[in-house]
């Protein structure tokens, strides 16, 4: 069999290299606390989980929905307006992804042709990369920098490279790095991409998911935004539904255009009852979004806390839901490093080098357990003499 040259561009993707990993291990009657993947422990709260039951359990709900409602729409621009201070033309800024992951991965193919030029954060989230390789865009890698802030610093981006580029994406709260953006910096990206006139993709997928009293908003909520892009945002973290695959592409009405086309040919729209569930979620009660992130946030402290107790140097995130830890002392391949942690500790968290060449000499811990699963894995560590 011959299979096309665009698989030559894909290795296997790192979560399922960690799975396997990780199963081997369990198949040996090991026990694995896995830090790796961000898939959320939390689950959506009761009033969610009913509109998702009442609407599943009504046999009309199963045909095809071909679109979003526009119930569906309209709950999106009035959480964008409520919560962000953004506002979205529901009919024509508003569009559902099955989730963020399928919207990256999508999205490059409705902007970019074959060999044109897409600008990407290093370190970055794979499909921020892998989706507009799908499409057969060369990949320009923006910095972010630990003395940066891990913000992009877009002076750094060579003029040819700037001017060639036709997308751009960006996504703070930062998944790896956990770095929160400022006022100053969202002015820059958006005169940045107007000088070159780049389509911005800002996801958001973090932006509930803020520590220590911070508050962080939208790309779409700094003037200027909305006429050079589009921001994804999530109920995966948030609302604890990541196994419905929601997600919204929201802001420039041409953007959001060209995806809906792109999807028209692709799917037959969200099952109506996720679409009921997401509806409530955005518009019901929001105590549920203040508990996840306390328990992100305390999560967060104890494994910090524990790390540093135990001799492995790591600072308290500012936002998301991850440790972006640089490896210990006497480390410096964090692939390696990752296999002796799980083989000698049973702990899976995930090599820095999976998100870009600049992750390299870090590892990202998911805060995905409950607390004595996380003390559990730092007092593994202390005693494993990993960290000796």
């Amino acid at each position: 069999m011959e299979f096309s040259r665009r698989m030559d561009r894909f290795g296997q993707g790192i979560f399922a290299s960690l799975l396997a990993e990780k199963r081997r291990l369990q198949q040996d009657g090991r026990q694995v606390i896995d830090l790796s993947v961000g898939t959320p422990n939390i689950p959506p709260a009761q009033h969610i989980i009913d509109a998702l039951c009442k609407a599943a359990a009504d046999p009309k709900s199963y045909v095809y929905a071909i679109q979003d409602t526009d119930g569906l729409k309209e709950a999106v621009a009035g959480w964008y307006q409520r919560r962000y201070g953004v506002a979205l033309d529901p009919q024509r800024e508003v569009a559902s992804l099955m989730g963020s992951q399928e919207g990256l991965a999508h999205i490059a193919l409705s902007i970019v042709d074959e060999g044109d030029v897409v600008l990407v954060p290093d370190p970055c989230y794979p499909i921020f990369g892998d989706g507009p390789a799908l499409a057969g865009a060369k990949l320009a890698y923006m910095p972010q920098r630990k003395e940066n802030g891990y913000l992009i610093d877009f002076d750094e981006i060579p003029k040819d490279i700037a001017r060639a580029a036709r997308l751009m994406v960006v996504s703070y709260p930062n998944n790896p790095t956990t770095a929160v953006a400022t006022p100053a910096f969202y002015k820059a990206l958006i005169e940045f991409a107007q000088r070159n006139e780049i389509i911005v993709l800002h996801d958001n997928a973090y932006s509930e998911l803020a520590f220590n009293g911070l508050r962080c908003g939208s790309f779409l909520a700094y003037p200027g935004a909305k006429e050079v892009g589009v921001e994804f945002n999530s109920l995966s973290k948030t609302y604890g539904m990541a196994g419905a695959r929601v997600g919204f592409c929201v802001g420039n009405a041409q953007v959001v255009e060209k995806l809906v086309q792109l999807k028209s040919n692709i799917d037959y729209g969200m099952f109506l009852p996720i679409q009921a569930a997401a509806i409530a979620a955005i518009t019901g009660d929001q105590s549920c979004v203040e508990q996840t992130r306390r328990a992100y946030e305390q999560r967060a402290r104890v494994l910090t806390s524990g790390l540093n107790r135990i001799g492995w140097t790591v600072d308290m995130p500012k936002a998301t839901m991850f440790l972006w830890a640089p490896l210990p002392a006497g480390y410096s391949d964090s692939r390696a490093f990752c296999l002796e942690l799980l083989n000698r500790c049973g702990v899976l968290v995930t090599p820095g080098s999976a998100f870009g060449p600049s992750g390299e000499g870090y590892v990202r811990m998911a805060l995905v357990q409950e607390e004595a699963a996380i003390l559990q894995a730092v007092e593994t560590m202390a005693h494993s003499g990993l960290l000796d």
